[in-house]
């Protein structure tokens, strides 16, 4: 009984499978190691994994692929039969999407395409994929519930992460396949990825160079730390959604259906404004950082703040942990391993 991981090289990929191999699952993963940060920490995540699994003799390891190579992948499904699939592949980042649509294109769309008609073939138990809180787009009604409408994505990157719940409830609908999509806040902590602000204000404030603070810092984001996502990610899979038999088609429920389908928000519910991370950041580096303020780039939104209530009631579980705490752990490990 395997579980495939997806992008089991990136940054949540590899806490995820970190923790379903201390729960003793059986893990196949798939990563491309692309070169859209450094290849290096990908390769010593997977490092660190293959140790793991040898130190514990169970069965784990991680295929070189491309989500949307149909011919490899379905060969993959076909070779190790998992029983719960969890897509965390894709092109991340929302700038990167204005300068290369193609990407979010072939990876996010494609790829997911591949994975939905190998579940299918498959007949697996459970689909979680990654979702994102940039699906809200334009919306200013904060906190973001799953209730609300999600059609006015600001960025090609929100777009593709909203047409993957839309495959999605169609794949659960037509096939009977239970989906899960998880729409992510602002993740951060240790083995994090380097494009991301809490990584890049670390690398510049000890560096003693400038760090770029977008909006003029009039920005507030729910910061979600590693360690709630994956309790919360892996609580989720082990629950498949079932059929809502009670929906009401006349006045559609955004987050559920009549087919095995859901969508969680998983955040902290706790909105930090971004000049306050950035004092927890100094406080803890023990220097103060060096500001270049800038307006607001395109496709970024001023705000986030998840409301998690339907995931609390789902897996009995809130994300919970401060900021304060998780940028501690944070650049504990950034010491130690730069």
């Amino acid at each position: 009984m395997y579980t495939l991981v997806t992008g089991a090289a990136g940054f949540i990929g590899f806490h995820l499978c970190k923790r379903l191999r201390l729960e003793g699952v059986d893990v196949i993963g798939i990563d491309n190691f692309n070169t859209y940060y450094d290849q290096s920490l990908k390769k010593d995540r997977e490092k660190f994994l293959l140790e793991l699994a040898n130190s514990q003799k169970v069965d784990f390891k991680i295929i070189e692929a491309n989500i949307e190579d149909e011919t490899y992948i379905k060969d993959i499904f076909q070779k190790y039969k998992p029983n719960n699939v969890i897509n965390l592949a894709a092109q991340a980042g929302v700038r990167y999407s204005i300068t290369n649509p193609n990407e979010y294109i072939k990876s996010n769309l494609l790829g997911f395409s591949v994975i939905l008609e190998c579940c299918r073939k498959n007949k697996v138990d459970h689909l979680v994929y990654a979702s994102s809180s940039s699906v809200y787009g334009g919306n200013t009604s904060m906190p973001f519930s799953e209730n609300q409408n999600v059609d006015h994505p600001v960025s090609l990157y929100a777009a593709t992460k909203k047409g993957n719940e839309l495959m999605a409830h169609s794949y659960s609908h037509l096939y009977n396949i239970p989906t899960t999509g998880l729409r992510f806040f602002t993740v951060y902590g240790p083995w994090g990825r380097p494009d991301m602000a809490l990584f890049l204000f670390t690398k510049a404030i000890v560096e003693n160079k400038p760090i770029k603070i977008f909006n003029n810092g009039n920005m507030i984001r729910d910061f979600t730390y590693i360690d709630d996502v994956i309790e919360s990610l892996y609580r989720v899979m082990n629950k498949p959604p079932h059929k809502d038999k009670v929906f009401d088609t006349n006045n559609p429920n955004c987050s559920s259906s009549w087919a095995p389908y859901k969508v969680f928000n998983i955040g902290n519910s706790n909105p930090t404004k971004l000049m306050d991370y950035i004092e927890v950041i100094e406080k803890h580096i023990g220097r103060k950082a060096i500001k270049e303020y800038l307006p607001l780039q395109p496709g970024d939104v001023p705000g986030t703040n998840s409301d998690c209530s339907k995931l609390e009631e789902w897996i009995q579980f809130k994300p919970r942990t401060s900021i304060y705490d998780g940028i501690g752990q944070f650049i504990s490990w950034y010491k130690n391993y730069y």
